[in-house]
């Protein structure tokens, strides 16, 4: 063979990643055949690397390697054809060799070649006594050879391999993981995944870019961390565009974190993706052979995304910060079918009062969720992740629908209340979102006036012009709008100018420190006024206090909301505490 047909050949025994992977038992099985077979005590699937035969797998063997100078397994190789040396003493090619030197007498061995024609090494068989060989041994030695070429081949094209990257994938990595927890349980180690961008980073990228960027990137990515880690350790090719590997045993995870900061800080300067990727590394500590491959590659994927919010963009997984994820993961897949129950969800009802007269105005609906295992779930908990998602819509909808019922029922028995229902960015995002809420009031017949719509500048900033559309359809319609949480968000004259909105919400933040500081005192002061000025009905939150309602009256608020008042109530309590105001009597009357 020449050396550029030895170098073809190298090239592909490298990119099938088999020298230096864990045992696997799809392969050992065939080498246990091949030595029961023959009777013999040694077998291997032997792999013919530059200098070396590395053992994919062995019988009866305890080491890894020996030199390719002089083994046999290398003239199998070379010459892709059985060889058969009945007696190694007697051969003046192998009377010397390493083999010979350990006792081995007989050899037999057929070679592994890959469909284009490439010879990878032998599976051979040795005993420590010369004899002959039969037909059948021989056939049946050719015919499991062919089945390792299958496993080989079968495991690059079905899920072993990455087309693109040329490096193990997700499947693999498992496997392998697996493998070594049986060889080396309770072995310390370190799984490391490096996450090349964020979601939005590859949709924009993509955008812009096309696949084949993403492709280069790929490939220049695979070959950074195959060269990083060396000829003798493996990188994995996990998902798109994230790759795993394992920390060597008794590596020092302080010291190891350090090192990946420096390979991340090289790849940052080199990577013409730096710009336009921001990649991050999770790092996820293992007792081999305890946690399952699969919990691994999922604490380290957590680590990843962890360390999206770390300056340093690395991060060692965290058991706390796993549990959170994982509870925000459970409530959202359990929010669907909370929707669909009829006991899970509720509506309570907090009252607005007028700050002069004392009579109440109006009811802010609450959306309160008891989970059938987990209990009563906060909404500060839940609403921020339904909010993010799809199920922002059908939430909104229940809400519409529960609590435009319940408007309907206590306006048939004379509460003529106001209901204010809170919307989230992607409500607004909706194009059909002001139709479809002047829909349910028409289904329940409740005067669009009656309704009022509390939105946060936040939410009204991510798309202004998509926003500003469906409050205007909105406004026009007559429903009454709401600045939720004012100060907190994107505050300015100019977006309280533009807003078609009708009552402005002073946040709690800026309430109840206002009796303790009198600089929030006066930037209260300051916001009433300028909201009278510019037209709106004011109603602070948070209210807890009646010195805060006292102030508040005199700085000619014009509605409250909190504590003071009434805590969020059921529709019953609600009916009873609404009839034991002095303003009951008129509900009496009617």
């Amino acid at each position: 063979m020449s050396l550029n047909n030895e170098d073809v050949r190298l090239d592909a025994l490298h990119r099938l990643n088999l020298l230096d992977t864990p045992p696997s038992e799809s392969f050992d099985r065939i080498t246990r055949m091949a030595s029961q077979i023959f009777g013999l005590p040694i077998a291997a699937i032997s792999l013919t690397d530059h200098n070396r035969q590395w053992f994919k797998s062995r019988v009866g063997v305890e080491h890894w390697s020996i030199p390719r100078d002089a083994a046999p397994c290398a003239e199998v190789t070379l010459s892709d054809r059985f060889l058969l040396v009945p007696d190694l003493h007697e051969s003046p090619c192998y009377r010397e060799s390493v083999l010979a030197g350990q006792g081995i007498r007989y050899y037999a061995g057929a070679p592994l070649t890959t469909r284009e024609g490439h010879s990878l090494g032998a599976l051979c068989v040795l005993g420590t006594e010369p004899r002959e060989t039969t037909d059948a041994e021989i056939k049946a030695l050719k015919d499991l050879a062919s089945m390792v070429m299958d496993q080989i081949e079968m495991q690059h094209a079905f899920g072993r391999i990455d087309p693109l990257s040329g490096l193990p994938n997700r499947n693999q990595f498992l496997e392998d993981l697996a493998d070594l927890g049986r060889d080396h349980p309770g072995q310390q180690r370190l799984a490391v995944l490096v996450d090349l961008a964020r979601n939005d980073q590859l949709s924009s990228g993509m955008r812009a870019m096309g696949a084949g960027f993403f492709d280069d990137i790929v490939r220049e990515t695979a070959r950074t961390i195959a060269n990083a880690l060396g000829p003798h350790r493996t990188a994995y090719h996990v998902a798109a565009t994230q790759f795993a590997f394992l920390a060597e045993p008794g590596t020092d995870e302080t010291l190891y974190v350090e090192r990946l900061a420096m390979m991340l800080d090289y790849f940052r300067s080199s990577s013409r993706a730096r710009f336009v990727m921001t990649t991050t590394i999770g790092v996820a500590p293992l007792v081999v052979g305890r946690a399952s491959p699969a919990s691994v590659l999922r604490r380290a994927h957590s680590a990843a995304q962890d360390a999206r919010q770390s300056a340093a963009s690395i991060c060692v997984y965290s058991p706390n910060m796993d549990e959170t994820h994982r509870r925000r993961f459970r409530l959202l897949n359990d929010f669907g079918a909370a929707l669909d129950s009829p006991s899970e969800l509720a509506l309570e009802y907090q009252p607005r009062l007028d700050l002069r007269s004392g009579a109440c105005v109006g009811v802010e609906a609450l959306l309160r969720w008891n989970h059938p295992v987990l209990g009563p779930i906060s909404p500060a908990e839940f609403m921020p992740i339904i909010e993010q998602t799809s199920l922002s819509g059908a939430t909104t909808a229940w809400v519409l629908n529960t609590g435009l019922n319940q408007l309907r029922t206590w306006r048939a028995a004379g509460l003529e209340i106001q209901l204010a229902i809170n919307i989230s960015a992607n409500n607004l995002q909706q194009a059909d979102f002001a139709a479809r809420v002047q829909l349910h009031l028409m289904k329940y017949r409740i005067p669009p006036a009656a309704l009022e719509l509390e939105v946060t500048e936040s939410a009204m900033m991510e798309n202004v012009g998509k926003a500003l559309t469906q409050i205007t359809l909105l406004s026009d319609a007559g429903v009454r709008i709401a600045i939720d949480d004012f100060g907190t968000g994107y505050s300015s004259l100019a977006y309280l100018q533009r807003l078609p909105a009708h009552v402005l919400k002073i946040d709690r933040s800026f309430v109840q420190d206002m009796i303790s500081s009198p600089r929030e005192r006066s930037l209260v002061a300051a916001m009433i006024s300028l909201a009278q000025g510019l037209g709106y009905r004011v109603v602070a939150e948070g209210v807890e206090g009646a010195d805060i309602r006292d102030a508040l009256t005199q700085m000619g608020c014009d509605e409250g909301q909190g504590f003071l008042f009434a805590r969020p109530m059921a529709p019953a309590a609600f009916t009873e505490w609404y009839t034991a105001l002095d303003g009951g009597a008129q509900l009496e009357a009617a």
